[in-house]
């Protein structure tokens, strides 16, 4: 066995809240070893994410850690900070789940590499320099030199995540910490993040200790997983030991939760004699000039209809224009060219007083509900605001229509008075739903609804979306990156590539016998929950390019 770059003894993690010490991970014991792989998987709030943290002293002031972590050998907990500063980024760095929000927005990727490699190493401004961009090459973002002076607003979602991974390394760590690396990567992106933190594992022999609800994820890189629920290790062994031989009951009903291609029941068939609650022909959206920024056209000469009671899933890789078209549908997005219809009436070029009408027949699930949601408004009065700006309802009416709503989405009744921080993502997700669903719309967007949550939350919300979609038989555009969660929703499956439409058809057509070379390297790319599977998938992806 390798050296231990990392040993945790007795790890406990408490906060402080309003006078008593709440434990969030508890009596924590693993290795991580050199150019091996560690994944911590479980629910949200099981305490992955706050154990991952703690180790360096990154968490909130009423925050306590006890018990041993050793780094390469030395003791690092209850280091003064200064002391720790040195660990921090040189021995052990931190890839986090959002970059946007990780990275500075103010400064260029390159800044913020040389700012690392300046502040641990004795280095002029040139050789920091020649050195970012040579870290910025390591991790295949194109034009090196050309990307060192963007700012992280000017990157997709893929390149984001490889210039946080090429700011990690830029100390040549022993330890990676990869919190949900992958979340909000579509799966080409996400397959291409995973081969490029593989290769760096074993050029630098790196160890890493990977978090994540992803078990497709955790089926690819993982030597070991350890498995957690309240805190608790509830299950600790081989990947092969985890997946194949899981004995923990709450390890197994993870597993079962996984969304698996090609396994999805049959759906019923839709009547497409009916008139299409959405239909687009021959649309071009783009994003007009603003000041230097020359006119971006995002979608190109895109036709799809969707019948009452379809769910049609929408996937591409980012950039490929999906939340364009979203968004369009319901007016959100002026359409440049092309004729755009919902429930029967042409929006194409609707002003905002014809659009206000035409919106109580649709509504939107955003990907993220944390930002989506008013912080500062109870969730009740964020639901019942559409419907009170609609004046269908006021005073104790709306009341009933908002604790309706709350039971319809699964929520109790007295949540209508918590605020949005106050729940948790996937409760978040399901006042996003209600919101939605508020004016009862005739067709709702689901833009990445699932992307951020655990696989047995994803369950959950996707078993209820197909429930409440069965009894009001509204039309839904289902927008994602994950092909398995398309399955389990979709009738039809439209795919995008570069603002295109290159292939639309029964959701079986696409998946087991889809025609287009990029849907299938689409399908290649998602990784499935077992490890020797995935391990061959790999080597065919790898080997077709």
């Amino acid at each position: 066995m390798s050296e231990a770059v990392l040993q945790v003894r007795d790890f406990t993690v408490e906060f402080w809240v309003d006078g008593v010490w709440y434990p969030a991970a508890i009596k924590m014991n693993f290795d991580v070893h050199a150019g091996k792989t560690l994944a911590i998987v479980g629910e949200s709030g099981s305490g992955k994410s706050t154990t991952a943290m703690g180790l360096m002293d990154l968490l909130a002031s009423n925050a306590r850690m006890t018990g041993s972590v050793k780094v390469k050998g030395q003791e690092i907990l209850g280091l003064p900070k200064s002391q720790l500063r040195k660990y921090r980024g040189r021995e052990v760095a931190y890839i986090f789940q959002e970059p946007m929000t990780a990275l500075n927005p103010v400064y260029t990727i390159g800044f913020q590499i040389v700012e690392t490699l300046r502040n641990h190493f004795d280095m002029g401004p040139k050789e920091a320099r020649a050195r970012a961009i040579e870290l910025i090459s390591l991790v295949e973002i194109p034009n090196p030199e050309g990307s060192f002076d963007k700012y992280p607003h000017q990157l997709s979602g893929g390149q984001r995540q490889r210039a946080m991974i090429a700011q990690s390394l830029a100390c040549d760590p022993g330890l990676l910490v990869a919190d949900e690396p992958t979340t909000a990567l579509d799966v080409t992106v996400q397959a291409e993040i995973l081969d490029l933190m593989r290769g760096l594992r074993e050029k630098l022999n790196s160890a890493i200790l990977l978090i994540t609800h992803d078990m497709g994820v955790v089926a690819d890189m993982a030597d070991e997983i350890l498995v957690m629920k309240d805190g608790l290790t509830v299950e600790h062994g081989s990947a092969d030991q985890i997946f194949n031989r899981p004995t923990h009951p709450y390890t197994q009903s993870l597993l079962a939760s996984v969304p698996k291609l090609g396994t999805s029941k049959k759906r019923a068939a839709v009547d497409t004699a009916k008139q299409p609650v959405m239909k687009m022909e021959n649309v071009t959206i783009a994003y007009p000039k603003r000041g230097r920024v020359p006119e971006f056209v995002a979608v190109k000469d895109f036709s799809l209809e969707i019948f009452p009671g379809e769910i049609v899933g929408l996937v591409g890789e980012s950039g490929s224009g999906k939340t364009t078209v979203g968004r369009a549908a319901i007016g959100l997005l002026p359409v440049k060219a092309g004729r755009l219809e919902i429930v029967g009436k042409d929006i194409s070029k609707a002003t905002q007083k014809e659009l206000f009408p035409i919106r109580r027949h649709t509504g939107i699930v955003f990907q993220d509900p944390a930002s989506s949601l008013n912080p500062r408004l109870p969730i009740g009065e964020s639901i019942g605001e559409p419907i009170f700006i609609a004046g269908l309802a006021k005073g104790d009416e709306l009341n009933k229509k908002v604790e309706d709503l709350l039971e319809q989405v699964e929520l109790p009744r007295s949540y209508r008075n918590r605020f949005p921080h106050e729940l948790s993502g996937g409760q978040r997700q399901r006042v996003g739903i209600a919101r939605a669903l508020a004016l009862t719309p005739d067709l709702l967007i689901a833009d990445e609804p699932t992307s951020a949550l655990d696989v047995s939350v994803q369950a959950r919300f996707l078993d209820l979306l197909l429930d409440l979609q069965d009894k009001l038989k509204f039309a839904c555009l289902f927008i994602s990156h994950d092909l398995a969660v398309v399955d389990i929703l979709a009738h039809r499956i439209a795919v995008m590539q570069d603002g295109r439409l290159v292939e639309v058809g029964e959701r079986d057509a696409i998946l087991k016998h889809a025609k287009d070379p990029y849907t299938q390297r689409l399908i290649a790319a998602v990784p499935v929950p077992n490890p020797e599977e995935q391990r061959k998938r790999r080597e065919e992806r790898l080997a077709a390019k």
